[in-house]
């Protein structure tokens, strides 16, 4: 299995090698780092755990003392491995563990609704207008018997919608943009703009080669920079 972690930009086209149209969605992919390396002997389990750098996410002390050394406001994720004696603490992973034409599954939070009634929310038809129900049209109607004097558990009734985790599989890499860390995706993927996004695939996580491994260190180090600027400003904006 492996991972990569990024924000969703926007929807747009491209070209097939037939001339046929293909809907795709961008992806911003950040370079994963080794942050932890989980083993079975201790967690019962073997497993990597990925950092991917967020600028501007506020961390406590004890993840700032975890991440140490490595990268700068993190969002972490796992990722189960059978050998983690080939890996190491620090090392950099990227768009190299994917390729053109691959099947993915993408995971995010979907877009939130707010508050919504059964209509949108469950797709109820609503009530006719007649015999003066007109005031009434998009209710649910009875929601339980008298007998039980209770609603049971797992009623469809209006609430909050959306903004809950969702997966889409078999979906396909349409492009890697190398340069910028841009990965296209067929079709559409869950969640709004800006959203953080999880790329899952078969294989193997490969590791960045030494020149890719600078560049990526000067990227994680612009990163922190920004970081640091936008909190410089927002203090003496305060």
């Amino acid at each position: 299995m492996k991972i990569l972690l990024g924000k969703k930009l926007n929807m747009t086209q491209i070209f097939a090698e037939d001339g046929s149209v293909v809907p795709v969605t961008a992806v911003k992919v950040g370079n994963g780092v080794v942050t932890q390396i989980k083993n079975e002997k201790k967690e019962g389990y073997n497993a990597l755990q990925l950092g991917f750098s967020e600028a501007g996410k506020h961390i406590n002390k004890a993840m700032q003392g975890h991440i140490k050394g490595l990268l700068s406001n993190p969002e972490l994720r796992e990722v189960r491995v059978e050998n983690v004696e080939n890996f190491e603490k620090g090392q950099i992973f990227g768009l190299d563990s994917f390729e053109v034409g691959e099947k993915i599954s993408v995971s995010g939070l979907t877009k939130g609704q707010g508050y919504a009634g059964v209509v949108k929310r469950h797709g109820f038809h609503g009530s006719s207008k007649t015999h003066g129900a007109k005031h009434s049209l998009r209710s649910p109607g009875s929601i339980g018997s008298t007998d039980s004097a209770r609603v049971f558990p797992g009623k469809r009734m209006s609430g909050h919608m959306g903004n809950v985790r969702a997966t889409v599989i078999n979906l396909e890499i349409a492009e890697i943009d190398k340069e910028n860390g841009i990965i296209k995706i067929k079709g559409a993927v869950p969640g709004a703009r800006n959203g953080l996004v999880e790329i899952r695939g078969e294989g193997e996580m490969k590791v960045i080669s030494d020149d890719s491994k600078k560049e990526a260190t000067k990227e994680i180090k612009s990163i922190q920079t920004d970081a640091v600027l936008n909190k410089e400003e927002n203090v003496n904006k305060e």
